[in-house]
């Protein structure tokens, strides 16, 4: 990739190009086909083809000697330079395409045990390997880290699914690269995965808009993006030729409709056949090239008028889009002619003129007439349709008057009065981060820090560049009032003093005789004024502090695709049974029918129905008193269109971002923003919530969802994908009444047992409520797991953490747990994660006695259960248990858990025996059910 600074063109403005050994064209395409001069070499044990890329391509920034060196304006014909006006040359960048190949060789290694597969580029960069393994007997598309023997010197884990390793040029001074990964056929790895990266521009290269994937056994099935399958085996002569027709022979056999049984996969029975094959991917390659665009104005000798030259260094047709402007403000006007050659109005706003060649070289010129009485002349380069070249962001802008003798004065004024953005000071900050990171994957780092401190480090920068910015761009204090107060413990109210007997007055010294008492008129008492009571705050971590969120829809709910007429039905019946929120699906069309790989964020017309019938149903729930949460995807968006290597990253509709909106390190869909907050959702392509047009769009999304449908608050899908200070900013922006987010993520077992000490669980789901500021609740995934564990396997002594309280974020931030039993993930028809059968409704006496904010599926609600929730929901409203509640836990054992809360509610699970304390008229039973009581305080 040719790189230029600005800062060395500014200094001394000629830069060229010298190709070293030869000079080549900046589309290389032939010269780097290797298929052309590769060489077969061939013998009894050895069969592999050798790579023999034909020129180095090293490009190379020459600054130019001010001595011996011209600027472009020299080839004007123009008298002495005393007489500009104005003279200047601006440096200018622009994105060129380079072809190349991919080479991909799977056979022998030398010692013809093991074998070997190769992948090259012939491309200059600095190219990695995103790779990993899937084994004999996996299922679905995951990766797998590859045994430690497998991995090549320079290996660098990533996380816990993925090898990075750089590829090597094969020798100094030559342009290829390439990466030789050597195994056994005796391994039980059935596939190896891999995208290829450029570190220096942060592009994904992958096959198909897939990943590669390299087939080392035969009855893997054929999918669109394998390499060396079939036809890849049929360039090879002799004897292997015969080889590939075997195997397309097997294959052809299985086309019939013959599929290997699961038996015959297994590895004990695996007859493993490793065919040797070579391919070729085409590769294009996006790089920065500099260039030169010089001006200068001058009187003209003949008449009153000013003439300016233009002059580029940049090939190809280059049209200027040009006007000039009156005063200060630079307004955009056409002015009168005369006009050069090939001028054209464009919209009746500006001239379209395309340069004409300056007869020397690449480049093109013109010159323009223009009246004494004008300030400026104002322009832009087009390229193409798509590539429009600026400087530095804005319109280029020629001073005509007030300028004389002064040349480049607009530079230094723009650089005496720039400011720094937020966006350059978060800029830099991601460049000293990506520093530290790059010092980290050293090889002194790697024989010095284990893995896990490897990961942990890099996880604190990203957090800390994340913390950063947010500091910069914002004032608003870290904590909120209410999430300080909130760890206040609740006072007593004050003893109101009774009126004490008054005192007989005692003489004073001074007054010999004292007078006579003066008979005391009663006075009548002012009425004491009402307290009013304390408004209940609101905030969209909590809503009042006494929701009860039923979840509006099940996995199967787009299917009738009537679903909010159908939920509108019911409306009336989800309020009488006391819930305060409802939670709705996805609105917005989507790849998948429920809703959870949005497109057009705009297009409200989905599987559950058409936008005036989901503004209808918002309608009836608010006429019932139910505040309405919509569930938004803000992690991931799905691209309505490929770029030109196939992959899908280019979107639709009203957001019609490009890839500069998708994180840069999702190897499947080639991103070019910043590296992700979070963890990667590899299905779409992960938006990258740095970019300042990205949070701007999400942000007056989710405003216009409020104002249009009457959205009250939001469910948050898969926020471990992004930091929870952006949602923090999207809160602030939308004002919602209440929000929750969806972070969930694997908890903490030995082998297949759990452990009983789930507080690094749930410290990361803290960490995430305490990045949003508190404004955002989070699903207590941690709960839910531990009661999974308690009731399946009758130890509810689980329940109870070292301290004596709550092990899941229930028990140490109540009030932003919203606690569940089941949902359209975990239950349903999915049932990821489905709720021990039959014990379901120990778990709702448990979420419904507690503080923190209880969801119910809507699959429970309308089954057998119906009538034991709708008792449990009305206990806790009777008594007024809320997010905060305290909770006594009595008993933890291993067959009953039992709990106090606010003195007013007791109960148990487990088919353990527990009463509560007793005494007189002190506790009444109000619910019982199978293995669970309620008592309510008398």
């Amino acid at each position: 990739m040719t790189t230029v600074a600005i800062d060395s063109l500014l200094q001394s403005p000629t830069v060229s190009l010298r190709l070293e050994s030869s000079k080549v064209s900046l589309k290389p395409s032939s010269s780097l086909n290797c298929s052309k001069n590769r060489k077969f070499l061939c013998s009894r044990d050895t069969r592999f083809c050798s790579f023999k890329p034909r020129r180095n391509i090293n490009l190379v920034v020459v600054k130019a000697s001010s001595a011996t060196d011209t600027t472009l304006l020299d080839n004007f014909d123009t008298s002495s330079s005393d007489d500009f006006l104005y003279k200047d040359t601006f440096p200018v960048k622009r994105i060129e395409k380079v072809e190349g190949k991919i080479f991909i060789r799977l056979d022998k290694s030398k010692d013809q045990r093991n074998w070997q597969l190769t992948v090259g580029c012939s491309l200059p960069g600095k190219w990695i390997l995103h790779w990993g393994v899937s084994h004999v007997g996996d299922s679905g598309s995951e990766w797998d880290q590859p045994p430690k023997d497998m991995r090549p010197p320079g290996s660098v884990a990533i996380r816990d699914y993925a090898i990075e390793t750089p590829l090597k040029k094969l020798f100094e001074g030559n342009t290829f690269h390439e990466l030789k990964i050597y195994f056994s056929p005796r391994s039980a790895i059935a596939a190896i995965h891999f995208v290829l990266k450029d570190e220096e521009t942060g592009a994904w290269y992958q096959h198909r808009g897939r990943d590669f994937k390299v087939p080392l056994v035969d009855y893997i099935e054929v999918d669109g993006n394998m390499v060396g399958e079939r036809r890849g085996f049929g360039i090879w002569p002799g004897a292997l030729r015969r080889f590939s027709s075997m195997l397309l022979n097997k294959e052809a056999s299985h086309a019939n409709g013959q599929k290997i049984s699961s038996e015959s996969k297994d590895s004990k029975n695996l007859k493993r056949q490793i065919e040797g094959f070579y391919e070729e991917q085409p590769i294009v390659k996006e790089v920065s090239v500099g260039n030169l665009v010089s001006v200068a104005v001058r009187k003209s000798p003949d008449t009153t008028k000013n003439v300016l030259f233009l002059e580029t260094d940049i090939p190809g047709d280059v049209v200027v889009q040009w006007g000039v402007c009156r005063e200060d403000a630079r307004t955009w006007e056409i002015p009168a002619a005369p006009y050069p050659p090939e001028t054209t109005v464009f919209k009746n706003k500006a001239l379209h003129t395309l340069l004409q060649p300056n007869g020397i070289g690449t480049g093109s010129k013109a010159s323009f007439t223009l009246d004494e009485e004008l300030v400026g002349f104002l322009f832009v380069l087009k390229l193409d349709d798509d590539t429009w070249l600026k400087f530095k962001g804005n319109d280029f802008y020629i001073p005509l008057s007030g300028a004389s003798s002064v040349v480049g004065q607009h530079r230094k004024s723009d650089s005496a009065n720039e400011e720094i953005s937020s966006k350059a000071y978060t800029d830099g900050i991601v460049n000293e981060i990506r520093n530290l990171v790059s010092g980290l994957n050293s090889k002194n780092s790697q024989k010095t820090r284990a893995k896990e401190a490897q990961v942990s480090f890099l996880e604190e920068i990203e957090k800390l560049a994340a913390e950063a910015y947010n500091i910069f761009r914002s004032s608003i204090p870290t904590f909120s009032e209410e999430a300080v107060l909130e760890t206040e413990v609740p006072k007593p109210k004050p003893e109101v003093p009774k009126p004490e007997a008054p005192k007989p007055e005692v003489p004073k010294p001074e007054e010999p005789v004292p007078e006579a008492p003066k008979p005391e008129v009663p006075v009548p008492e002012a009425p004491k004024p009402e307290v009013p009571k304390p408004k209940v705050k609101i905030s969209s971590g909590t809503g009042s502090g006494f929701e009860i969120l039923c979840q509006g829809f099940n996995w199967e709910s787009h299917k009738s695709g009537r679903w909010y007429m159908e939920l509108k039905e019911k409306a009336y019946e989800i309020s009488s049974l006391g819930f305060t929120l409802i939670w709705l699906p996805p609105p917005t069309e989507s790849v998948s029918p429920e809703g959870y790989m949005p497109k057009d964020l705009y297009d409200l017309n989905s599987r559950y129905g058409a936008i005036d019938e989901l503004k209808e149903l918002v309608k009836s729930l608010h006429e019932v008193g139910l505040k309405v949460l919509g569930d938004v995807v803000l992690n991931h968006r799905c691209a309505q269109f490929q770029n030109q290597n196939g992959v899908w990253n280019i979107f639709g509709g009203r957001l019609n971002w490009d890839a500069q909106a998708v994180v840069g390190d999702d190897p499947h869909f080639q991103g070019r923003g910043n590296k992700s907050s979070g963890d990667n959702f590899h299905a779409a392509p992960n938006i990258d919530h740095s970019q300042e047009f990205v949070r701007k769009d999400l942000k007056e999304w989710l405003c216009w969802l409020r104002e249009e449908i009457g959205y009250d608050g939001w469910r948050l899908d898969f926020v471990r994908g992004f930091w929870g200070g952006y949602v923090k900013d999207y809160l602030h922006a939308s004002e919602p009444y209440f929000a929750v987010g969806e972070y969930w993520d694997s908890l903490s077992y030995t082998y297949s047992e759990m452990e009983h000490n789930q507080d690094a669980h749930r410290q990361r789901t803290i960490d995430w409520i305490n990045a949003t500021n508190g404004t955002a609740g989070a699903f207590d995934v941690t709960t839910k797991g531990i009661l999974h564990s308690a009731l399946e396997r009758c130890e509810y002594w689980r329940l109870s953490d070292q301290n004596g309280k709550p092990p899941g974020v229930v028990g140490w931030w109540p009030s932003r747990a919203v606690t569940f039993v089941e949902n359209h993930d975990t239950g349903s028809t999915q049932g990821h994660w489905r709720f021990p059968g039959g014990k379901e409704m120990q778990g709702y006496a448990y979420i419904l006695t507690h503080p923190g904010t209880p969801a119910v599926f809507y699959d429970h609600i309308f089954s057998h259960y119906r009538s034991e929730i709708a008792a449990l929901i009305s206990i806790r409203n009777r008594n007024k248990i809320h997010c905060r509640s305290t909770v006594k836990i009595v008993k933890a054992e291993r067959d009953v858990y039992a709990a106090i809360i606010d003195e007013k509610v007791a109960m148990k699970i487990g088919p353990g025996y527990y009463e509560p304390p007793s005494g007189p008229g002190r506790w009444s039973s109000v619910l019982e059910g199978r293995d669970y009581k309620v008592w309510e305080a008398s």
